[in-house]
């Protein structure tokens, strides 16, 4: 199944200037693998050493934080949209 994944400005350079991708997963999980995949150079903004998720990345589905679901093995479905937020710091 293809699952929607919106992309902030701040990846678009690694993703070709794409606002908005369509990946092949059935978890977050997969989704991601997906996208680094298809787009090696994310890697390392989404990505720590051990495959988890940087601790900085927010990753919604459908608005929902995956952070209270159930993280990178939470299940998505047709229809659903992913959203990936780095977090943001300044003073």
């Amino acid at each position: 199944m293809s699952i929607s994944v919106r992309l902030p400005t701040v990846l678009r350079p690694h993703a070709n200037g794409e606002a908005r991708l369509d990946v092949d997963g059935g978890t977050v999980g997969e989704i991601i693998d997906g996208i680094v995949r298809k787009f090696p150079g994310m890697a390392t903004n989404l990505l720590d050493q051990d495959g988890s998720l940087h601790r900085f990345v927010n990753v919604y589905v459908n608005d929902e934080d995956v952070r209270y679901l159930e993280k990178m093995e939470t299940a998505v479905v047709d229809g659903d949209e992913l959203s990936i937020l780095p977090a943001v710091a300044g003073g």
